[in-house]
């Protein structure tokens, strides 16, 4: 659908992108992630043709758009600030593509209404001036007004990150309902690690104008390809010292687990190594409750499922279970 071919990226002297390759699927959610100023913008902004790159090509369907211009391109845009006009009517604004494109009035008329019945606004909400609405129905207008002139591709960029946050779940879920609905090829940016892997397909993580990593939720979080994408994906513990030492890894390599995968006082597991540990403190979250436990002069992070009956103590003595298997490590240094 979307591929980026060896897309390299200068300002001046500054080589924001180095040699990006993606292929994005039809009906694809892929997801741009990674921290501010690694190049996830830049690259969307590459692909919508508000940039064009040094080097590299960016096709769509097969066909070369790298220096085809903006309007041409036929992929919708949200912005993060949305960009809608705010004394304009909600009807107006998300008229405004079709009415660029030149369609009679009794089309544009009915293309509105179908998308603002799909995006769940309201008649009354299309009279009202854009200023009037709150944030998460100003979205659904960005959304409506990218997805009106039927794109072939919708990119947004952290389309949620200016809502509190109960709305930025609630729309989220939205969200992602709404694509699967449409079934429109979706290229989504966020520095948000929770909602790139609930929203996504695929995503692929940035670090400092390289990709790091490309692949399914479960594959970036539970067999992350680099050190920077296994911490930079959930929470994580680092591995070391005696503790290494002790479950006989490679000193040379550094060493993590995920929270959840260490266990407190669980039933035997073959192959696993048990542990005397000590309650530090812990955090209660009510879904889970977030353990700190001392293992031989180190302290590790251990989520464990709330069930209302075993909930251990701060200063409580139990047996902490790591299994080999559940250890990601690289090369020191890379």
């Amino acid at each position: 659908m979307i591929q980026l071919s060896d897309i390299v990226v200068r300002f001046g002297d500054f080589e924001a992108l180095h040699h990006i390759n993606v292929d994005v699927q039809e009906g694809e959610f892929f997801t741009f992630l990674g921290p501010s100023g690694c190049g996830k913008t830049t690259t969307l902004r590459t692909i919508t043709g508000f940039i064009e790159p040094a080097e590299g090509t960016v096709f769509m369907r097969g066909r070369d758009i790298t220096h085809v211009p903006i309007e041409k391109r036929n992929i919708g845009i949200v912005f993060q600030s949305y960009a809608l006009f705010p004394t304009m009517t909600v009807h107006d604004n998300i008229a405004f593509g079709l009415k660029i494109k030149k369609l009679r009035k009794p089309e544009i008329e009915e293309k509105v209404q179908q998308i603002a019945r799909k995006v769940d606004l309201s008649d009354e909400q299309l009279a009202k001036a854009v200023s009037q609405l709150s944030g998460g129905q100003q979205q659904r207008v960005a959304i409506a007004r990218a997805l009106v002139t039927e794109p072939a591709i919708i990119c947004m960029d952290e389309p949620l990150s200016n809502l509190d946050a109960k709305l930025r779940v609630q729309l989220r879920n939205e969200l992602k309902k709404m694509q699967r609905e449409f079934g429109i090829t979706t290229i989504y940016v966020t520095h948000d690690q929770e909602e790139a892997l609930t929203l996504s397909d695929r995503i692929a993580v940035f670090n400092k104008g390289y990709i790091e990593q490309i692949g399914t939720p479960n594959e970036v979080y539970n067999h992350s390809a680099t050190e920077f994408v296994a911490n930079f994906i959930g929470d994580i513990n680092p591995i070391s010292g005696d503790l290494a030492s002790r479950l006989r890894l490679d000193e040379d390599m550094h060493h993590f687990i995920r929270l959840e995968r260490i266990v407190v006082n669980g039933a035997p597991r073959n192959g696993e190594c048990v542990f005397d540990g000590v309650i530090q403190s812990r955090e209660y979250y009510g879904l889970y409750i977030k353990y700190y436990i001392g293992i031989g002069g180190q302290q590790v992070k251990v989520i464990e499922k709330n069930d209302g009956i075993s909930i251990y103590e701060p200063g409580q003595n139990v047996r902490v279970g790591i299994h080999p298997r559940d250890i990601m490590s690289y090369p020191a240094g890379e």
